[in-house]
């Protein structure tokens, strides 16, 4: 018997501490468990007869990151004195990291409580088993680190020459010989070539996966256990799908790196991305991808430049700003920021206020959006103008090859899903009718199935109808409209968020400035490649509105202000159903304002009679004939005359009523003069009897 092995010590219990690092260990080295349990009848041989076994840690790491609810409860125990000695099969079963170690032994120390392995008693108040102790758990600890660092080490060299294969996400088989490989199955790789289509077509990750939702296609998702599903999209499986480098042909590893954090005192592991030039290995065209590398170098880089951030001009959205996160002011050099004035806001306005917002600084610079945006659009069209044919003939070579994506989605769809049907069919039909525990359910699913078939052929059906009332656009109209690529740009029907990407892939930034003393803003536009073009527009004057008015209207008002006054000017343009540049009725109030603003004078009826200014009606007295004559002298053009509007009065001069040809219309006129016809009393009537 052990001389350290004391009556005070048999007359406390003894804990037995069970404990293996992990899941892996708990289903397959079921010996070392055994092992471990077998440490009871090491205790009763040492004279204890109240043994309790703790082995709630089993599949618990003993390196410090993991809370152990069993090591826990027997520290306490041995706290409160209850214990006389602490067992394991091997001392490194308790703890592997000194913090935890260090504490049993104290705690140990204090309370006179043995700990016990299978080769040796250890009664932590002797020095020379304390010092054994503290060495064994240094020990124990440098042997973990040790293990995992040979461990980490093989695994990152065989990382580095791409021979470590983990998992293969959607789209993609692993191997036996550790290699990737595209999956076979046609639906999941045309279902992915369908979202790097689609993304390339419409720039943005969101767009696509709207696009996704509103065709009611679904994406493949490989689950944990490895298993391939068919999913609603959403929004992180096709960013997955857009940045993950395997999809680019390129092995990648090492792109993330778990770091502990301390939630409410406990530790915890998160995951965390690094950067490209930190990951372990990337080694491009590795395998065969759904993409080249460059072309995914390309959609890497169009994600990034998304991002409304690091002087990027973010995604092109659908507000009117044709140069939103392009503009950078000169002075202070921030970007512009946009908005949106007015009574709809819908008045747009580049300012430089970001300083002021952040810092209180003062305002730099603001200024209308729409003169800057015509200007640049202009520029734009200058610069396409000469290739525009040659992109309408290869745009009509593209329309003519491209297939209607959707409908080979669901068609694909709809062949897996007849497989699934007729699969459901086989096991209803070979399951034996009087067991209907399991036919019932049999029955469901094959019903379910044929449901699925029959909703894809009707979503078919539909989409083809739809499609056939398109009609497929011919080369001579890519032609057409090359030809006239200004008015397909002017129209409001063309997508606003298309040509902010044709600006954002032509145009690095514009560098703006105001001059207030020579009323202009100064646009420096940084090209791509590196040309730069300096353009110089009128400053819009405060008060000026944005929204032009008709020309229609810019010509009708200066002509009818010689005979009009305001009231009457804005009866005429309401009454020809003509509105303002913002889409309001007429009154005198807007008539003087665009008066104003055109400087055009008012209306006065001395300064109009000694201009010699006249309506049809006073042109008429003045020549001494009927107005209807007069007019239709005016239409044969005999007389000049003005009529701006249709529904409208016409303007004449009195000039023009002292020509040679207003002479002979007003002889015409007076020849044709007869005098009236009066009634004659001596008349018969012929009177018809009413009776």
């Amino acid at each position: 018997m052990n001389d350290k092995i004391q009556s005070q010590h048999r007359e406390r219990k003894a804990v037995l501490y069970v404990r293996q690092s992990s899941a892996y260990q708990v289903e397959h080295n079921q010996e070392s468990r055994k092992l471990q349990y077998g440490m009871r009848k090491r205790l009763q041989q040492l004279g204890w007869h109240e043994i309790e076994v703790v082995d709630e840690d089993l599949g618990r790491s003993a390196a410090g990151t993991t809370t152990r609810i069993g090591f826990e409860r027997m520290v306490a125990d041995v706290c409160l004195g209850k214990v006389g000695a602490v067992a394991a099969r091997e001392v490194s079963r308790f703890a592997r990291n000194s913090r935890e170690w260090q504490q049993l032994v104290e705690v140990c120390r204090v309370v006179d409580t043995l700990l016990i392995d299978q080769e040796t008693v250890y009664a932590p108040r002797q020095s020379n088993d304390r010092l054994l102790l503290g060495l064994k758990g240094s020990l124990n600890e440098y042997e973990l680190d040790l293990l995992r660092q040979r461990s980490v080490q093989a695994r990152r060299e065989k990382a580095r020459r791409g021979e470590l294969v983990i998992s293969a996400p959607a789209g993609f088989l692993k191997t036996t010989d550790q290699r990737i490989e595209k999956d076979p199955n046609r639906r999941v790789q045309e279902a992915i070539d369908l979202v790097f289509a689609k993304f390339m077509e419409l720039g943005t990750v969101r767009q696509t996966l709207l696009w996704f939702l509103e065709h009611d296609l679904q994406v493949p998702v490989r689950r944990s256990g490895g298993a391939l599903t068919w999913r609603r999209p959403a929004y992180r499986m096709f960013y997955r799908f857009l940045t993950s480098p395997i999809y680019g042909g390129a092995y990648a590893y090492g792109k993330t790196e778990a770091v502990t954090r301390y939630d409410h005192d406990q530790p915890c592991q998160i995951i965390r991305r690094k950067q490209r030039d930190d990951w372990l290995s990337l080694i491009p065209n590795a395998h065969e991808g759904y993409v080249s590398w460059e072309q995914f170098e390309r959609i890497q880089q169009m994600i990034a430049n998304n991002n409304f951030a690091q002087g990027r001009p973010g995604a092109a959205r659908q507000g009117a700003a044709l140069l939103a996160g392009l503009l950078r002011c000169r002075r202070c050099g921030r970007k512009l920021i946009v908005r949106y004035t007015g009574a709809q806001h819908d008045i747009l306005r580049y300012s430089c206020s970001r300083g002021w917002l952040d810092n209180g600084e003062a305002r730099c610079i603001a200024f209308g959006g729409v003169p800057v945006d015509d200007a640049i659009g202009y520029e734009i069209l200058r610069v396409v103008q000469p290739e525009a044919i040659e992109v309408a003939i290869v745009a009509s070579q593209q329309e003519a090859q491209k297939q209607d994506a959707v409908l080979a989605a669901l068609k694909n769809e709809l062949e897996a899903a007849r497989y699934e049907a007729q699969r459901a069919f086989k096991q209803y039909d070979a399951v034996d009718p009087d067991n209907r525990l399991v036919a019932d359910e049999l029955e469901r699913r094959w019903n379910a199935g044929l449901n699925r078939v029959e909703a894809l052929e009707q979503q078919i059906e539909e989409h083809t109808a739809a499609e056939s009332t398109t009609p497929t656009p011919s080369l001579s109209d890519f032609e057409e409209l090359a030809a006239d690529l200004e008015s397909v740009w002017q129209n409001n029907r063309t997508d606003v968020r298309l040509k902010k990407r044709i600006v954002r892939s032509l145009i690095e930034e514009v560098v703006v400035d105001s001059d207030s003393e020579a009323g202009e803003i100064i646009l420096v536009i940084h090209w791509k490649g590196g040309v730069h073009t300096e353009l110089r527009l009128p400053r819009r004057r405060r008060g000026q509105s944005n929204c032009h008015a008709a020309k229609e209207i810019i010509d009708a008002i200066p002509i009818l202000a010689r005979i009009c006054t305001d009231d009457i000017i804005a009866a005429t343009l309401n009454k020809n159903k003509l509105l303002t540049g913002r889409g309001n009725r007429w009154t005198r109030e807007r008539v003087v304002s665009f008066r104003n603003h055109r400087k055009i004078p008012i209306y006065r009826k001395e300064q109009s009679e000694a201009d010699g200014w006249m309506n049809l009606t006073a042109a008429a007295r003045y020549l001494g004939v009927a107005s209807l004559t007069l007019r239709r002298a005016v239409e044969r053009g005999e007389v000049q005359a003005e009529h701006p509007l249709s529904d409208g009065p016409w303007v004449f001069n009195k000039q023009n009523l002292d020509t040679e040809a207003a002479v002979r219309l007003k002889q015409r006129a007076g020849r044709r003069h007869q005098d009236p016809v009066l009634p004659n009393p001596d008349q018969g009537n012929l009177e018809l009897s009413t009776t």
